[in-house]
């Protein structure tokens, strides 16, 4: 399918009228945030600065331990978001600017859209769970969420938009009740689609996930009480909300900082990212968080410049024996597969720094990939197929 222009990214069309890429205007202008502006509010900005002096590392039971203790950064997502956030753990691996008790945990999961991370008891949240039991952390310590979600299939503006931001108020209120002593949640949406009106996550509906962030983090600005992160105004229903990195480009089209999203950054399927595209993201995540004022001081080990970091090859780690129960098949480099257009997976999701892949029990901080085990599962599924295939024949 040819290229086609879709839209000026948020991040430019500032106070100007978003108009659909078939030419129907909407009433709705773009930036980040209120009044077209790309920076948080002042007010937003000082209580994020705040919160952002209050993270420190948590034991398991929740209390301050300076040498000792943890600070959880999970991300929460579907399969684009999983392997993007597995690109970036492997970054900030090769990273020694990195604060060295910052754990991070890939909590993102294939084909978990937004709306299955609305249900409290949803596969999705008990995955989660286990990913930070399993290796002795615990729900106290997690202080920071990533959350890049969208919904599938296309549908019309406002109101799929409007439905994404339903369900990330949703799922936000979750996170604050299961993570008590999380502070922030930075939001992202997606990347673009080389996909036009039909698909899995077509174009101009990726790009419209935008505003439902931005709407999302607009009613915490203007005191929603069901998104209230503040105690002095009432009950906690919510973290702090921020936009993370904004990640959509208009393809071949270069944005004014220069970032581009190109047919080659996507899969085969022209919706999911490629080797390629998650390296990209995972350099954007790693110069957000490296950067901005609210998190730089808690991402980065003390002392560290708080500038952009190159990179321009994450490399591959080496595999660390996990730990198996009965019920979690054995993944390793060598028995899984690799589809054409699809990123190689690796079992190896969780970090904490550059300079150890082992926690103080001496057991390593990742978790097995379950999306390296679906797509183990599935190969084994093809390969029977053909073998009952060729049984007929005969």
């Amino acid at each position: 399918m040819p290229f086609q222009p879709v839209a000026v990214p948020l991040t430019e069309l500032g106070e100007n009228e978003y108009v659909r890429m078939d030419g129907t205007p909407t009433d709705f202008s773009g930036g980040l945030y209120p009044n077209g502006s790309n920076l948080r509010p002042d007010r937003h900005e000082a209580a994020g600065l705040e919160l952002s002096h209050q993270i420190q590392p948590l034991t398991v039971d929740g209390q301050v331990d300076e040498n000792n203790g943890r600070i959880l950064f999970i991300s929460i997502g579907m399969s684009n978001t999983a392997s993007e956030f597995e690109t970036f753990i492997r970054l900030a691996q090769q990273l020694t600017q990195l604060n060295p008790q910052l754990v991070l945990i890939n909590g993102a999961l294939p084909n978990q859209v937004a709306e299955r991370w609305t249900s409290r008891e949803g596969i999705a949240w008990q995955e989660l769970d286990r990913r930070i039991t399993a290796y002795g952390y615990s729900p106290q310590q997690v202080q920071v969420a990533w959350v890049k979600l969208t919904n599938t299939g296309g549908g019309n503006f406002p109101q799929k938009a409007l439905a994404l931001e339903s369900d990330l108020q949703a799922i936000v209120q979750h996170l604050k009740e299961k993570f008590p002593n999380l502070k922030m949640i930075f939001l992202s949406s997606r990347t673009r689609s080389y996909t036009y009106w039909r698909g899995l996550s077509p174009e101009p509906l990726a790009y419209e996930t935008g505003f439902a962030v931005k709407w999302l983090i607009e009613k915490q600005i203007q005191g929603d009480p069901e998104l209230n992160f503040d105690p002095k105004r009432g009950k906690v229903r919510a973290a702090f909300l921020s936009w993370g990195p904004y990640l959509w480009a208009d393809g071949e089209n270069p944005r004014e900082d220069g970032f581009r999203w190109l047919a080659s950054d996507l899969a085969a399927d022209c919706t999911h990212p490629s080797s390629a595209g998650a390296q990209k993201i995972a350099q954007k995540l790693w110069e957000f968080f490296s950067t901005d004022p609210i998190s730089r001081d808690w991402f980065l080990s003390s002392g560290s410049v708080s500038t952009p970091t190159a990179i321009s090859k994450v490399s591959q780690p080496a595999i660390i024996p996990q730990p198996l129960d009965s019920s979690t098949p054995e993944v390793t480099a060598e028995s899984t597969p690799v589809f054409p257009g699809l990123p190689s997976p690796s079992p190896v999701l969780g970090a904490t720094s550059a300079s150890s892949s082992l926690n103080k029990e001496g057991m390593p901080h990742n978790s097995i990939s379950l999306e390296a085990g679906i797509i183990l599962l599935a190969a084994l599924g093809g390969i029977s197929a053909v073998w009952w295939l060729r049984r007929g024949k005969k």
